[in-house]
């Protein structure tokens, strides 16, 4: 992997391979992502102002793939004046919010089984944060640009002024501060249901993917968005609880509902 000057784009960057590159989507982050024809390959481009979170994203990718973690491997890198492209190995397999509520509820068990091993990783040799006073500043500072998405927000809350949003969350810092440090685990950072790949036939978990938030943090940021998200799926909120139980008893861990309001809550307000 090289810092060169490079494209925003598959089709510049790759040269004669340029027509084995197909869109995928364009993010709510503003990349461009790109599978190659052959599936075996995914491309996310991304403009100037969006490299240094790409990169972010890159390393650790490269980070994850040897702590014996499935997740995408890292086949090429490009940046430069025009922007920022990352070439990944494909993770195979159906992302968990296309699984039917049948076969989540299947595929359920080994999901806790995927996240306990990620967040079993030694945190001492993860060089990566994503804790509380690094997720309050983010949202600090989306909440001054006024770029909070409502439609991220729980729908209680879609019509409360952010800033009233942040300063009922700010209050409570110096308690979810004092509990990350005593549960600092390694965490994806975005564990929604997209980012964790399943193997429709055998209903494993293939990887996690989209990792540019992973880092040291309270384990309850990612439960709360794994949780939330697929509460979307169960019939009701009885299948929803015990979901979470049946979760949380194959993890292994007593869940804190206060914990994982507040990280669901705060959550949101970072993205903008």
């Amino acid at each position: 992997m090289s810092d060169h000057p490079g494209p925003t784009a598959p089709a510049a960057l790759l040269g004669t391979e340029a027509g084995a590159w197909l869109p995928v989507t364009s993010g709510e982050s503003g990349a461009s992502v790109f599978r190659s024809a052959d599936a075996t390959r995914y491309a996310k481009c991304v403009a100037p102002a969006d490299a240094a979170g790409l990169r972010a994203e890159r390393d650790r990718a490269a980070w994850l793939s040897g702590q014996g973690v499935p997740g995408p491997r890292v086949l090429d890198w490009s940046s430069g004046g025009t922007g920022a492209c990352l070439v990944t190995g494909a993770v195979s397999g159906t992302p968990a919010d296309q699984l039917s509520a049948e076969d989540l509820r299947a595929s359920w068990g080994r999901i806790a089984d995927a996240v306990r091993l990620l967040h079993e990783l030694p945190v001492a040799e993860c060089p990566f944060r994503r804790g509380l006073d690094a997720m309050v500043a983010e949202a600090r500072d989306v909440v001054a640009r006024d770029a909070v998405n409502p439609e991220f927000l729980p729908v209680e809350q879609q019509h409360t002024p952010p800033e009233e949003l942040l300063a009922r969350l700010v209050r409570q810092i110096p308690r979810r501060r004092d509990q990350e440090v005593a549960d600092t685990v390694v965490c994806h950072g975005d564990l929604c249901l997209p980012n964790i790949i399943v193997d429709p036939r055998t209903l494993d978990v293939s990887g996690f993917i989209d990792l540019g938030r992973l880092g040291r943090a309270d384990r309850h940021t990612d439960l709360a968005l794994l949780f939330a998200q697929a509460r979307e799926t169960w019939a009701d909120e009885e299948q929803a609880r015990a979901a979470e139980v049946t979760f949380a008893e194959r993890y292994g861990i007593a869940l804190d509902d206060g914990r994982l309001r507040f990280y669901l809550h705060l959550d949101p307000l970072t993205w903008g």
